[in-house]
């Protein structure tokens, strides 16, 4: 049997697909076993590609993006979020359809101790919106924890999260969600796996086993009834409370999130051109530049044979 090791930026619920592929087996039956752990903090992911500890990272694709054309080759050869399962809270209830511009002069809090993208894509969503997002205040490089403790106690007049996050805000009710990325921000590949491009045709077949078992994991996900993931999601997030798990899952379901382990090209491109906007990159990098589709065409092909 074949190993794979996986070192990841988070242990989020955006992350469920590969959870539960391994608990199901879904890994074993292809003749592989994965061991995966999250770092803290989470460039623990490059110096673990760099010696060797790990053989893939499960991240933001920004980072690959960053790193293209630098002496650090990374190569990116699947996702397994296909939107951004992120959410913008505020102090009070939204009674109208959001606009952006309902930020113009308004101090939000964006948690970047994890790195820039919740800033970015929002930043980024804001122009594309047409709005101009230097008239917005934006608090940025701290811890989520430290931000929601914070922003609890009076600071700031957003924050932008993730999904569970924002949905035990609005649970305890110190937050209300005004909108969802994945309901506004269209498509996008938020958490990608990559490896060393030297590594690349060494680790082939193990990826494409892998990403077959994702693929079938994902798709099990997304169909199940909350009710039948709930032990799964209780055994990877104790301490949270089970109803607050159950309806951040169903809020992703609902969304197209876990649809494909496939990363779309334009969307890629249009994530890039934020990043170069913010100046996060020398040049956007294109598609082709990143990702090698190799691995999810033949892992297609796995799984219809």
């Amino acid at each position: 049997m074949s190993h794979l090791a996986i070192s990841a930026t988070a242990h989020g619920l955006n992350y469920l697909p590969e959870y539960y592929a391994d608990h199901a087996g879904l890994f074993a039956d292809r003749d592989l076993t994965v061991h995966a752990k999250a770092c803290d903090p989470w460039t623990g992911v490059l110096d673990d590609l760099a010696s060797g500890a790990a053989d893939v990272a499960l991240g933001g694709i920004w980072v690959p993006g960053m790193y293209h054309g630098t002496s650090r080759e990374l190569t990116v050869f699947a996702q397994l979020n296909h939107q951004f399962p992120k959410a913008l809270v505020t102090r009070e209830e939204q009674t109208t359809v959001f606009e952006w511009s309902q930020l113009t002069g308004k101090t939000v809090l964006a948690p970047g101790i994890g790195g820039s993208a919740p800033y970015a894509i929002t930043a980024g969503m804001m122009r594309e919106a047409g709005v101009d997002s230097s008239e917005t205040v934006f608090l940025r490089d701290l811890s989520t924890p430290m931000f929601v403790e914070l922003f609890e106690d009076g600071l700031g007049d957003a924050i932008i999260l993730d999904i569970t996050t924002a949905q035990s805000m609005h649970d305890r009710g110190t937050g209300h969600i005004a909108v969802e990325y994945a309901e506004v921000g269209g498509l996008g590949p938020n958490s990608v796996y990559y490896c060393r491009t030297d590594r690349f045709e060494e680790l082939s077949d193990r990826l494409v086993a892998f990403t077959a078992a994702l693929s079938d994991g994902m798709a099990a996900v997304r169909q199940a009834p909350v009710t039948e993931l709930e032990p799964l999601l209780a055994e990877h997030w104790p301490s949270m409370p089970l109803a607050t798990l159950a309806a951040s899952c169903a809020r992703i379901q609902k969304s197209r999130t876990w649809d494909t382990v496939v990363i779309d090209g334009p969307a890629t491109d249009r994530w890039m051109r934020i990043l170069a906007e913010e100046g996060m990159v020398r040049t956007a990098p294109a598609f082709a530049d990143l990702v090698n589709t190799r691995i999810v065409d033949a892992a297609e092909l796995v799984a219809v044979g």
